[in-house]
């Protein structure tokens, strides 16, 4: 089985290409969903953040508070890698566990969706590495939509990421996302099919 990258930038559409990876017979591995499993109520790896951070960072019933916490580190870079530390490595075995899993199922073809695949450096590991890409003002008016955010809010996490363009030039595929919902699926689809003509996977064993 081969895992390819998608990234991309804050609400540049990277989860709705997700989402058609999916319907298109694409299992996703979620970045963000394993972080979150990286840190529930009863872990290791909330005990190692509340033994960092402290317990002010928990919620009323003891499971993470997010929102406290993102706002500790936020704009703190000292803590932003103490938080990373802690996080990253159970996200990169949960990974390698659920790649195996998918393996196992006979899955010739899977995806690891995550926003920090180039700030990460391993962006050679998911190759073909495919990036969402949209202008940044049309990123912060998706993000201020969705995330009920200020602008200035919402740029200042752009500014925290490692610039759009960059990751575009390191891309083996770009999607842009300027259009409708339609073409963005289109899109997705013709790169879907470049990546299983590239790596010899074919697009009718995708659908199970």
């Amino acid at each position: 089985m081969h895992v390819f990258g998608l990234t991309g930038g804050i609400a540049s559409g990277k989860s709705a290409v997700a989402s058609r990876l999916r319907a298109r017979g694409v299992p996703v591995i979620d970045a963000d969903e394993l972080a979150r499993v990286a840190v529930e109520k009863g872990s290791e790896g909330l005990a190692d953040v509340v033994r960092a951070f402290g317990s002010h960072v928990l919620a009323e019933d003891g499971s993470l508070d997010r929102k406290r916490l993102a706002a500790e580190v936020f704009g703190d870079d000292e803590k932003r890698k103490k938080l990373n530390a802690i996080v990253h490595p159970i996200v990169t075995t949960l990974t390698f566990t659920r790649a195996a899993e998918l393996r196992d199922e006979g899955h010739p073809l899977a995806c690891y969706e995550a926003a920090l695949i180039v700030e990460n450096g391993v962006a050679d590991a998911f190759r073909p590495l495919v990036v969402v890409a949209a202008p940044e003002a049309t990123q912060i008016a998706r993000a201020c939509a969705r995330d009920g955010a200020a602008a200035a809010e919402i740029q200042a996490r752009i500014r925290a990421q490692t610039p759009l363009a960059q990751k575009v030039e390191l891309a083996d595929y770009v999607i842009e996302n300027t259009g409708t919902l339609a073409d963005l699926e289109r899109r997705t689809d013709e790169v879907l099919d470049a990546i299983c003509a590239r790596l010899g996977v074919d697009v009718a064993s995708l659908a199970r």
